[in-house]
C-alpha cells in the first residue's frame, strides 16, 4: 500500500473452505434506487397489472436461473420465486395501488413490510429478509426497463466484493471468472456461505473492513484463516500458490472411503435437501447421506403433502444410495420455517418457541404421516434408511420419537443434538436412541445465544470454540459408553482440520456439503486416531476458538 493509504492491510471474517486465492477486486454495484412515493398517473387496475406482470416475470427469471444452476441453488431460487408469487404480497400491492401508488412503490413498500416482519422474527427468517429485498429490486428493475441486478461483467478473473450476495447471484456465478467471494455482511451459514461451499468457491464472509476495498485492489483471500490481505507481498503470494498446489495434489491422490492414517474408518456422508442434491452427492463419492432435509416437500404448502406423495420423493432420493446409509431428518418446521398447518404464529421469539419435534408432537398426525411414508419408501429401497428428530431437548422427547418411529416401521431411529440440554444429558439420551447426530450450526448458535445468520455476531459462530467442543466431547463419551454411533451433520464437518478434532472427540461419521468431501478425506488420511485424540485434547483445553485452532495447527506438522 502507499504511504497515504490508511486502510487495514488484513481484514478478518469467516472463511469458507480452505483454499487461498489472489486477484484484483471487482465490487458488486449498488442496487437500483428505492422508488419514491409519488402519485400514479395511471388507473389503479393498470398499476396493479404492471406490478403483477413484473412479479411474475421476476419469478420466472429466478426459476430459470435455478434450473441452470441445479442442486441447492435451484431449491433456493425456487423459494425466492414463491416469495414473488405470494398471494398475501399481491393483496398488499393491490391495496397500495388502489390508494394511488405506482407499481414500483407498491412493490417496494409491500416487500418492505414483509421484510420488517421477518427481521422482527430473527433467526433464519432474518436472512430471508435480504432475499425479499433482492426480489423487490428485480421486480422494480423490470418495471423500469432496467437490467436485473447482479454480478458485474468482466473479461478477466476477479475477486468479487459485495455487502452480501443474493441467492440468485451466487447460484449462477461464472466460476471461470470469479476467483473468490468476499462479503462484508452475512454469517457462515448464510446463503452466500452455503452456496459458495457447495460450488467450491473460495470465500470469506462477514469481513466488515472489506467495505474499504476498491476496484482493482490486489487481495489475497485466505479462506482457511478467514483473512483478506490487501496488497500482499510477492513472498506471501508465492507461499499461497505453493500451498494451493500442495492441497490440490493431496486432494487428487485421495480417493475411496474416509479413513485415518491407521485405517480407522470414518464414513464421509453428504448433506442433501432434494433429489438433485442427492444425485450430485452420489456423483461426488459420498458414502451415503448423513442429513436429508425434508423441508422442501412442505414449505409453501397450505397442508402437508400426502403419504403417497412423500413416499414417491423419498424413493427417488433413496435410489441413488443403494447399500448405503441415508439419515433422514423429519420435518424441522417453526422459527425459521413457519408452516400454516403446523406452527404457531405470533411467537415473540420463535427460535426458542414451538419448533422442530415440539411442533410435530403438537400435531402428531403430520409426524405419523411422514414416518409412515418413510417406512413405505424404505421397504421399496436398497438404502439403509435411518430417521432422526430435530431440536430434541430432553431424554423424554428422544424416547417419544424413537418409540413412535419404531411403532410405525422405522428400524433405526435417533435424534439430532443441537440444543445444549440434549448434549449435557447425552448420557441419558444415548440409551434411548439408536444413534445421535450433532448439528453444530444450531448447537453453536444456542451455546452463544448468537444468531447463526447474523453477520454482526459472526465472530461467535465458530465451532472451534472449546465451549462447543466440550459439549461434543460429552456426546462422544456417551456414545462410546452406550455403543451408540455419533455423527456430525453441521457445517463444522466440512472444515478438514476440525473434522480430525471431531473424530478425536468421538464422532463416528461426518456429514457435509458434498463439495467438501475430497478435502476432508485427504486431511483425515494424514492423522491416526491417537493423533486425532491428542489434537482434540488440545482444542478443548484452550480458552478461545482462535487459541484452539492455533494449538491444533501447531501440533499437526503434516498439515500443509
Amino acid at each position: 500500500m502507499s504511504g497515504t493509504d490508511t486502510r487495514d492491510s488484513v481484514m478478518r471474517g469467516v472463511g469458507i473452505g480452505r483454499a487461498t486465492t489472489v486477484g484484483p477486486v471487482l465490487r458488486m454495484p449498488e442496487p437500483v434506487a428505492d422508488p419514491v412515493d409519488t402519485p400514479s398517473e395511471l388507473e389503479p387496475a393498470a398499476e396493479f397489472e404492471r406490478a403483477t406482470t413484473s412479479l411474475a416475470a421476476t419469478a420466472a427469471q429466478l426459476r430459470e436461473r435455478g434450473e441452470k444452476a441445479g442442486g441447492t441453488a435451484a431449491e433456493v431460487l425456487d423459494a425466492l420465486a414463491m416469495m414473488a408469487e405470494d398471494p398475501a404480497l399481491a393483496a398488499d400491492v393491490q391495496h397500495r395501488t388502489e390508494d394511488g401508488a405506482t407499481a414500483e412503490f407498491a412493490v417496494h413498500a409491500a416487500m418492505a413490510t414483509f421484510r420488517d416482519m421477518l427481521v422482527g422474527m430473527g433467526g433464519y427468517l432474518g436472512e430471508r429478509a435480504g432475499d425479499l429485498d433482492d426480489v423487490a429490486r428485480r421486480a422494480i428493475a423490470h418495471l423500469q426497463g432496467l437490467p436485473a441486478p447482479g454480478v458485474p461483467d468482466s473479461p478477466e478473473p476477479f475477486v468479487l466484493v459485495a455487502r452480501d450476495l443474493a441467492p440468485a447471484d451466487t447460484a449462477t456465478l461464472d466460476l471461470d471468472l470469479v476467483l473468490a467471494l468476499v462479503t462484508t455482511d452475512g454469517g457462515p451459514t448464510s446463503h452466500t456461505a452455503i452456496l459458495a461451499r457447495e460450488k467450491g468457491i473460495t470465500a470469506v464472509v462477514g469481513a466488515a473492513e472489506a467495505s474499504a476495498l476498491r476496484d482493482g485492489d490486489i487481495v489475497l483471500v485466505d479462506a482457511e484463516n478467514g483473512t483478506v490481505e490487501l496488497d500482499p507481498a510477492q513472498e506471501r503470494i508465492d507461499l499461497a500458490l505453493q500451498r494451493t498446489q500442495t492441497l490440490e495434489a493431496i486432494r487428487a491422490q485421495s480417493s475411496g472411503p474416509g479413513r485415518l492414517a491407521d485405517g480407522h474408518a470414518v464414513p464421509l456422508l453428504a448433506n442433501i435437501g432434494s433429489v438433485d442434491s442427492a444425485r450430485e452427492a452420489a456423483a461426488r463419492g459420498a458414502e451415503g447421506v448423513g442429513l436429508f432435509r425434508t423441508e422442501v416437500l412442505f414449505l409453501g404448502a397450505e397442508k402437508a403433502p400426502s403419504v403417497d406423495d412423500q413416499a414417491a420423493t423419498y424413493r427417488e432420493v433413496f435410489s441413488h444410495f443403494a447399500d448405503q446409509k441415508v439419515v433422514v431428518r423429519v420435518l424441522d418446521a417453526g422459527a425459521d420455517k413457519p408452516l400454516a398447518f403446523l406452527t404457531d404464529s405470533g411467537e415473540e421469539n420463535p427460535a426458542l418457541g414451538r419448533r422442530g419435534l415440539r411442533a410435530l408432537a403438537a400435531h402428531e398426525h403430520v409426524l405419523r404421516d411422514q414416518l409412515t411414508a418413510l417406512a413405505q419408501a424404505t421397504a421399496d429401497s436398497e438404502a439403509f434408511v435411518q430417521v432422526m428428530a430435530p431440536m430434541v431437548s430432553t431424554a423424554a422427547e428422544a424416547q417419544y420419537f424413537c418409540d413412535l418411529a419404531h411403532e410405525l416401521g422405522i428400524e433405526v431411529a435417533g435424534v439430532m443434538v443441537e440444543v445444549p440440554s440434549c448434549a449435557i444429558l447425552a448420557d441419558h439420551v444415548a440409551p434411548r436412541v439408536d444413534f445421535m447426530s450433532i448439528g453444530t450450526n444450531d448447537l453453536t448458535q444456542y451455546v452463544f445465544a448468537a444468531d447463526r445468520l447474523l453477520g454482526t455476531v459472526a465472530n461467535l459462530q465458530n465451532p472451534w470454540h472449546p465451549a462447543v467442543l466440550r459439549l461434543i466431547e460429552q456426546v462422544g463419551a456417551a456414545g462410546r459408553e452406550h455403543d451408540v454411533p455419533v455423527g456430525i451433520c453441521g457445517e463444522a464437518a466440512a472444515d478438514p482440520l476440525l473434522a480430525v478434532v471431531l473424530v478425536g472427540l468421538g464422532a463416528t461419521s461426518l456429514s457435509m456439503s458434498s463439495s467438501a468431501i475430497a478435502d476432508v478425506r485427504a486431511e483425515l488420511a494424514l492423522h491416526t486416531l491417537d493423533d486425532a485424540r491428542r489434537l482434540a485434547a488440545l482444542a478443548v483445553s484452550a480458552e478461545s476458538a482462535e487459541a484452539a485452532r492455533q494449538a491444533v495447527l501447531d501440533a499437526a506438522p503434516t498439515h500443509p
